[in-house]
């Protein structure tokens, strides 16, 4: 699979800049996080949102990309100190190698008590060496999570985030036809299959330039010319990948109902209004003492509304 965000990851961008915005290498962290969040969305097709996460004990405490079943995608990041141009991943996230990655899959209806699923691993090898890029995390985490053979190529600028994602396919059906356990053993191995790696390791040679900049068909055609070659397009009517955030006015006032009243009348008395800003678009709501107060009136205390327009 091959995704290249254009439009949508600069509009992010656009509204993270509005608030100062983000150190280079923290930004092409969130685009690689966000081309791997699309990809791996498309791939299992999950109806709800799936949240990709690295924190860590580096300058950069958390780094959140998040996309939902229509791909509408956002992302954002907490970044206390300095990070400097070039820096690798562990510098930004993992200084003491106590780094974690966690994917959350939350179900869109959820049913009363479900919980979303989470895997989560370090951000160290098998050899408790730390990894340094997004690919090699993301890689990790299939291997120990999935149990799936997987190479992810991933880049990022300030134009286009991009990725490529090969994986192995379970054939353990497959090979159940044969009736033999050895033939099973041989489909389930990983790291055995030597179409599989053949393939993995053609892509591993594509470089980030050529990601950036070359479109779909010269990379497929430029990576596997040996290979016979079928590209499936999006069916009509599926939505492209596009930036979107499910903040609302309504969903701030829950958030501050469940702070309670004490709590926000004394924001009130402090600041004169309640301003919450959103993390991921730049959104901005404000709540004056009235607007706080109407949060707080049940719906028989609150007076008809007048049909009178003034």
């Amino acid at each position: 699979m091959l995704v290249r965000l254009t439009d949508g990851w600069q509009e992010l961008l656009r509204r993270h800049a509005q608030s100062g915005g983000y150190p280079r290498p923290v930004s092409d962290l969130l685009g690689e996080m966000l081309a791997a969040a699309v990809l791996m969305q498309g791939n299992i097709k999950f109806n709800g949102s799936l949240v990709l996460q690295v924190f860590g004990d580096g300058p950069v405490k958390v780094a959140v990309a998040e996309v939902q079943p229509d791909f509408t995608f956002r992302a954002t990041a907490t970044v206390l100190g300095e990070v400097a141009d070039g820096v690798p991943l562990s510098h930004m996230v993992n200084v003491n190698n106590q780094g974690r990655c966690a994917i959350t899959l939350d179900p869109k209806d959820r049913m009363p008590g479900q919980q979303p699923y989470q895997g989560v691993v370090p951000l160290f090898g098998s050899r408790h060496e730390k990894l340094e890029r997004m690919s090699d995390v993301l890689e990790h985490y299939m291997l120990q999570s999935e149990q799936l053979d997987t190479r992810l190529v991933l880049a990022a600028n300030e134009h286009i985030a991009a990725g490529l994602l090969i994986q192995r396919i379970p054939t353990t059906g497959e090979a159940n036809l044969s009736g033999t356990a050895a033939a099973q053993a041989r489909e389930d191995a990983i790291g055995r299959n030597e179409d599989y790696n053949r393939i993995a390791t053609l892509a591993a040679s594509l470089k980030r330039e050529e990601l950036l900049t070359l479109d779909a068909d010269t990379i497929l055609h430029r990576l596997f010319w040996q290979e016979p070659i079928q590209r499936f397009e999006p069916p009509e009517g599926v939505l492209r990948p596009r930036f979107g955030c499910t903040c609302s006015r309504e969903r701030v006032a829950a958030m501050l109902e469940s702070l309670g009243v004490a709590e926000v009348e004394g924001i009130l008395a402090e600041q004169g209004q309640v301003e919450i800003g959103c993390e991921f678009c730049g959104a901005r709501y404000v709540f004056d003492p009235v607007d706080a107060a109407q949060i707080f009136l049940s719906r028989q205390d609150q007076p008809p509304a007048s049909s009178q327009v003034q």
